[in-house]
């Protein structure tokens, strides 16, 4: 059994009581946002493993200035985690910053705690990393900030086309997703896909064999 969390928002409270209650559980998954509002990070019992949401502190990521039981996942990338392939693709799409390579993402020069401000574009998911993503087999599970489409948010679609692209060519066993705070389940691309609710809400406990999950609250 592997925990998944959904946006955590510097709740680390909420992080450590779910923890308490199931300390049997190896590992937790989560979809990102995970720093408070002043970019802190927190350390927690267990391992925690994430990709980044468009509120996150990027200058420690970057610096590799976290916690120890917090393992990031970068963009593209897998991790085999508990026996699962675990793939990764943080942040929101940018129609503007698209097409700029991953590392020449413009961001301030000087430090800033806080990483939703609007000049950090590093809070954004680019084609390079959308194609590593659709280059990979085999994999478990997907982990992504953003909605596929259809999700629709107050009548519109707030769902993102990259992510579809990387569902039909990759065809993960699951996809978990973030960013709305709110759960749904649906089955995109002949793939499921969960939207995970903030972590003061609900979380999920998946069974690694099937990776059939319920839901703690």
């Amino acid at each position: 059994m592997i925990g998944v969390l959904g946006d955590i928002h510097g709740d680390f409270a909420s992080v450590r009581r779910i923890m308490r209650q199931h300390s049997g559980i190896p590992a937790w998954l989560c979809v990102g946002d995970v720093a408070d509002a002043d970019g802190r990070y927190d350390a927690f019992q267990s391992p925690l493993y994430w990709i980044k949401g468009n509120n996150e502190n990027f200058d420690r990521i970057a610096a590799g200035d976290l916690p120890p039981t917090l393992h990031y996942i970068p963009n593209g990338t897998v991790r085999v985690i508990e026996g699962l392939r675990i793939a990764g693709l943080g942040g929101t799409y940018a129609p503007t910053m698209y097409d700029v390579p991953a590392a020449d993402l413009p961001h301030p020069t000087k430090s800033t705690a806080k990483a939703t401000e609007l000049a950090d574009r590093r809070r954004h998911f680019v084609r390079e990393e959308v194609d590593a993503c659709k280059r990979m087999t085999d994999v478990d599970i997907l982990l992504t900030h953003e909605a596929p489409r259809p999700f629709r948010v107050k009548g519109n679609d707030a769902g993102k086309t990259p992510i579809n692209e990387i569902l039909a060519a990759m065809k993960p066993r699951l996809h978990l997703f973030g960013h709305h705070h709110r759960f749904a389940d649906a089955e995109v691309q002949g793939v499921r896909s969960v939207c995970l609710d903030l972590v003061g809400h609900s979380y999920l406990l998946v069974d690694v064999p099937t990776l059939r999950y319920h839901i703690g609250s």
